[in-house]
């Protein structure tokens, strides 16, 4: 499942909905965003008064031009101070706010991953986490560069167009400031108009750029498929074809640039030749001093080249909202697994488990589990079996509460695991899955995930039951052996192992195997067994099985068979029975697949 489509983010021209939702991370410190604002204003009035003083210093050596007495000093001085005034406070507003961007870009980036980890499994199964990575990437360069830019260039350079027309309108003809807002006008419109126009080519090239990440990503996940293939230049083809697709992206967003910096350019310089035609006129008259015309392009000069740097600010923050409408839709795909308000804490006092008439489908049209109960009672172990698709996997996820049940209910100790909280719940479960995949860390770390903060000492006891303990010491860096992508240093039978250790370390009264021996030899498997009859031992185990001989002495055997259970007993009782487990008993029988000494899980 994608974020929708028809995200509240993604309408509108300008999308007030998204700046509204980023005031509130402004609020944090209101103090700084004062102080930077008014650092603002006073960089502004320190610019607006450069070009008076100019003027000053002009006209009193249009009158005088020998004399260097104390006042053209001081208005030099002041000059210079003014210039350093404008700098200094702009540094002084950026170093202030600081703090308040960064924490806006922590706090949005913590509240998507957090949202992201509650998302169901269907999402994460479904979604492409090169493409993910780079919209959250790019979402928060975004709400930094929205803040900044927005707060510290957009409004500062509304300000200056306001008091330099003012100051046109009260010292000169009206037409001053007639054209100054009539050259604003015509560049902001063409700005506007010209940067939405081309933001289709933005959007195009932001997909492709996706697409082409996730595939080098993909093909870089599956190096070894790649290389068992020979498809490296079949993959190098793949994303070739992706890059040219965002090439061609990219010269079409480049040239439309092109195009609007010059219209830009155009109506500045039209704009400027208008104002220094008017004003040498009247200079030429003698209506205006040499000073007010010097005053008047430096005014100018200073009005338009902000103003030019707000077309690419506009440019930059309509981008900038295109990535972040991603990143707020990423927020906005539902969280269909949800606690109910006020939740309690699951209370465990045995681990007596319940599947009572579950229904389940992962799409409504294709039913996956129909009407299934059954007990597991507290301490004992039920292995379910059957052939792939017949939803034996499901019943973890359902336990695990990785999706909820569409009838029925699931209880353990009487508590309908819906109504409970699903930290609790998880904390009491335990799982080895069929493919256990590692973080990219060492082995110490990947086997105190399954309790942060536990001892060494109680690291090395899990490790020693999982029968790890002689492996870990013979190698030359111990727990600090780096595992690599996904555990790929490491054989299938030692990450199983890893696993394990794992779970006796998180020490769950409630233990679900998926199919934990499926994909390893007779060998590995013998030594896993071992450690996973001394895992369930005391807990309350669902053991989902491939091989029927590892779970001949579970006190229970399900037969599940297209969503229903067929069969149910105990091994000699379901062999007796000759029916659906009778007739996977012999198939097995005449493969290799069985363990040498029909080792099995058993407490």
């Amino acid at each position: 499942m994608r974020p929708r489509s028809d995200s509240q983010y993604s309408a509108g021209p300008v999308n007030w909905r998204i700046i509204r939702s980023l005031l509130p991370y402004l609020s944090e410190f209101r103090g700084r965003v004062l102080l930077a604002m008014a650092c603002l204003v006073l960089a502004k009035l320190a610019g607006v008064a450069v070009p008076w003083v100019l003027k000053l210093i002009v006209e009193h050596f249009e009158s005088s031009p020998e004399s260097l007495m104390l006042v053209p000093v001081a208005l030099l001085i002041g000059y210079g101070l003014l210039r350093f005034a404008t700098v200094f406070f702009s540094e002084l507003r950026d170093a202030v706010f600081a703090r308040v961007a960064e924490r806006a870009m922590r706090r949005i980036s913590l509240r998507v991953f957090e949202h992201l980890h509650r998302l169901d499994l269907s999402f994460h199964l479904s979604r492409r986490t090169g493409g993910l990575a780079r919209d959250i990437e790019r979402g928060t360069s975004g709400i930094s560069f929205l803040l900044r830019f927005m707060v510290f260039n957009i409004i500062p350079t509304v300000l200056e167009i306001a008091l330099i027309a003012g100051i046109l309108l009260v010292n000169f003809s009206p037409m001053y400031a007639l054209a100054v807002l009539g050259s604003v006008l015509v560049y902001g419109l063409f700005t506007i108009s010209f940067t939405e126009w081309r933001n289709r080519f933005v959007r195009e090239s932001n997909k492709l750029d996706n697409s082409s990440n996730t595939r080098a990503v993909d093909s870089l996940l599956n190096y070894e498929t790649v290389k068992y293939f020979g498809n490296e230049a079949f993959e190098a083809r793949q994303y070739d074809a992706h890059l040219a697709g965002w090439e061609t992206a990219r010269m079409k967003t480049r040239l439309s640039l092109s195009a609007l910096n010059s219209g830009q350019a155009f109506i500045i310089a039209g704009s400027v030749t208008l104002l220094m035609v008017m004003a040498a006129s009247q200079v030429a008259s003698g209506a205006m001093t040499l000073g007010e015309l010097v005053m008047i392009n430096a005014y100018m000069i200073q009005l338009f080249i902000p103003l030019n740097f707000l077309g690419f600010i506009y440019r930059e923050i309509r981008e900038a909202l295109i990535n972040i409408e991603r990143l707020f839709g990423l927020l906005e795909a539902p969280v269909k697994v949800q606690d109910l308000p006020q939740a309690p804490a699951l209370q465990v006092t045995g681990g007596d488990v319940r599947f009572e008439g579950v229904c389940f489908a992962y799409q409504a049209d294709r039913p996956i589990l129909h009407d299934v109960s059954f007990t597991i009672p507290a301490g004992h172990t039920l292995a379910v079996v059957g052939p792939s698709g017949a939803g034996k996997s499901t019943l973890a996820r359902l336990l695990f509460r990785f999706h909820d049940v569409d009838q029925g209910c699931i209880r353990i100790d009487g508590q309908d695991i819906r109504e409970v909280t699903q930290q609790s719940l998880r904390a009491h479960i335990g799982v080895v899955p069929q493919d256990t995949v590692l973080f990219n860390d060492t082995i110490g770390f990947n086997i105190s995930y399954g309790r942060p903060g536990a001892t060494e000492a109680e690291i090395w006891e899990a490790l020693r039951l999982a029968q790890l303990e002689e492996f870990i010491k013979r190698l030359p860096q111990g727990l600090e052996t780096q595992v690599g992508e996904r555990g790929l240093k490491l054989s299938g039978g030692e990450k199983q192992r890893i696993a394990i250790a794992r779970v006796l370390l998180k020490n769950p009264p409630v233990l679900i195997l998926d199919e934990a021996t499926a994909s390893l030899d007779t060998h590995s498997e013998r030594r896993i067994l071992d450690a996973l009859n001394l895992v369930s031992q005391r807990r309350t185990t669902l053991a989902i099985a491939h091989r029927l001989s590892t779970i001949v002495h579970a006190e229970q055997i399900l037969v599940l068979d297209q969503g229903r259970i067929v069969e149910r007993g105990s091994h000699q009782q379901l062999l007796a029975a000759n029916g659906a487990y009778a007739r996977l008993w012999a198939e097995q029988q005449k493969t290799a697949d069985l363990l040498p000494g029909g080792g099995s899980l058993s407490h």
